[in-house]
């Protein structure tokens, strides 16, 4: 019976990240980060979900936001693993946008049962 339970509630799982109410926006789409991330599950990078988890702690510090900006403009790796993360505006003309999109990412976490629970919603 619990290898039961656990199996159904291991089937939910791709459910519950489905129930994101967000949709890879179109800045997204333009800049190519949808070939290599999906909202809810890593491709080739990471989900933005897990991005947005990680970071959530420290997403209202300008310093970690600042870094996110550069790593999504200018690339990095290391710290997803090993796979380097394509530049995406290393030339810095739509840092506007960039810096948009980071913040769509990092809101995602808002979203997941826990957060909205912590927060009283």
């Amino acid at each position: 019976m619990r290898n039961l339970v656990l199996s159904l509630s291991l089937m939910a799982l791709p459910g519950a990240c489905l129930a994101l109410n967000a949709q890879m926006p179109p800045l997204a789409e333009e800049a190519g980060c949808a070939r290599c991330h999906a909202i809810d599950q890593p491709v080739v990078g990471p989900a933005w979900i897990d991005v947005s988890k990680r970071y959530r702690d420290s997403r209202n510090n300008p310093a970690t936001f600042s870094q996110l900006v550069e790593r999504v403009s200018k690339g990095g790796e290391g710290n997803w693993g090993k796979i380097p993360m394509t530049p995406s505006d290393p030339t810095g003309k739509r840092l506007d946008k960039i810096q948009e999109l980071v913040k769509f990412i990092l809101s995602l976490s808002d979203q997941l049962p826990e957060y909205q629970a912590r927060a009283g919603k």
